[in-house]
């Protein structure tokens, strides 16, 4: 394929080459013409393991070159592949200056050509930048309609700084978000041959992709030192500890927790993290990372609570209250958490969970309840139908087969809450009185 690649920085210099070297024809596009003269003169404009070698290779091919001129770049190519910077600004937000400007002067330079043009984003940008912001600015500039007249895609990299070739090679993924079949094609297309697994999804989830990992890299590098000092203050070996932890592919180093649902609860994640906390603080080490981790529990179940709210409905029910589906184990139970607010608030409450019954509940188990819902006896239902007939709002907290059973569709009884993704989510959201937690 033809392609340009506008900014020659880390990513558009290794992008560029990288394409080179799979035996497309690439023009890089910088408004630096330091950048654009070293590039022509096979030298890598930027310090990186093997890009050397590769730019001067495929200049000395011919299959890249490099310009100032975006009409020229835009005239040679089928394809270009948005690779410039997104800094931030002084308060935190996204500076999108140089993303506006090469979109429109993209836009420009397609107003009046002939056959179609594929624009790919893969700048990082937040979800909403690609549809609501430049989508129109490449419109006005061209005179065309987007998805129909030019492609557009967003393509977010997965490019580490010191190995961005070989990751460009191997990437852990390939995720095309397309306006249209076509677009996502041609992308497709461009990266044919690579391994790894190829997402094709909604331009917004492309975008936030790239978000959700950076994040959560931030995070392990925070959890990891946060950790290794209150390791070194307690006298441990934090890399002994690591190794451990590490090893454990089933919980920790895997897909486990990592799906969005409900606020966490139970007898020992709470009551450990406010132990370790506590050890760290009497050792006078800074843990904020770890310190937050339940005040963002809490908030979470808070938005459970804001969404019941919101529906203006007084009469609720509740469907599930242990803290873990098949038992009746209400310790420390978000659930419980939840049902205790709602009650607090003058709710009129009505709950079923098949595993919880007043008289069964022993021990450490029963005076928990007795201190934080002494009035369950008077909320518990002995059917699902029980508390459907009570409720005006339902707050689903199981996948208890005969709550999911009796759940009505198509919005003519109570709003839906649902806490646990329900099964059926996806066709539910298009119906009028369900509303997903936190999707």
């Amino acid at each position: 394929m033809r392609v340009s690649v506008f900014g020659l920085g880390y990513v558009g210099c290794v992008s560029a080459a990288c394409l080179a070297g799979m035996g497309h024809e690439v023009i890089g596009v910088d408004v630096n013409q330091v950048k654009v003269d070293l590039v022509n003169a096979g030298r890598a404009p930027v310090v990186e393991e093997r890009i050397g070698e590769l730019i001067a290779e495929v200049v000395r091919t011919g299959a890249l070159r490099a310009t100032g001129d975006v009409r020229e770049a835009i005239a040679g190519s089928e394809m270009s592949l948005v690779c410039v910077g997104t800094p931030s600004e002084p308060n935190g937000s996204l500076c999108t200056a140089y993303l506006e400007r090469v979109t429109e002067e993209i836009g420009a330079a397609l107003a009046g050509r002939g056959g179609r043009h594929t624009v790919v984003f893969r700048s990082t940008m937040l979800p909403g930048t690609c549809l609501d912001l430049l989508v129109p600015i490449l419109e006005k500039a061209a005179g065309g309609t987007a998805g129909v007249d030019i492609g557009v895609a967003v393509n977010p990299e997965f490019l580490r700084e010191g190995t961005s070739v070989r990751d460009f090679f191997d990437p852990p993924k390939t995720v095309i978000g397309a306006l249209d079949p076509a677009s996502g094609d041609a992308v497709a297309a461009l990266y044919d041959g690579l391994p790894g697994e190829v997402f094709r999804v909604p331009i917004a989830t492309a975008e936030a992709v790239k978000y959700a990992d950076n994040a959560f890299h931030g995070l392990k590098i925070g959890f990891a030192n946060e950790l290794g000092a209150v390791c070194q203050a307690l006298g441990v070996d934090s890399h002994q500890v690591m190794d451990v932890f590490l090893a454990d592919r089933k919980l920790n180093i895997s897909p486990a927790y990592l799906r969005p649902g409900f606020a966490f609860g139970g007898s020992c994640l709470p009551k450990d993290l406010r132990s370790l906390v506590h050890a760290a603080h009497r050792a006078d080490v800074s843990v904020p990372i770890l310190a937050h981790v339940l005040p963002s529990n809490a908030d979470h179940l808070q938005r459970a609570v804001e969404l019941v709210e919101r529906t203006g409905k007084r009469r609720a029910g509740l469907f599930g209250l242990s803290f873990k589906p098949g038992t009746d184990d209400l310790r420390e139970s978000p659930l419980v958490e939840l049902a205790e607010r709602l009650f607090g608030k003058g709710y009129d409450l009505k709950i079923y969970d098949a595993n919880v019954s007043l008289s069964r509940l022993l021990g450490a188990n029963r005076a928990y309840i007795e201190t934080r819902l002494p009035h369950l006896a008077h909320l518990l239902a002995d059917s699902v139908e029980e508390v459907l007939e009570h409720a005006e709002v339902c707050l689903v907290g199981t996948r208890d087969p005969a709550v999911l059973a009796a759940l009505p569709h198509g919005g003519g009884g109570p709003v839906i809450v649902d806490l646990v993704r329900l099964p059926d989510a996806e066709a539910r959201r298009a119906e009028p009185g369900y509303v997903g937690l936190a999707w």
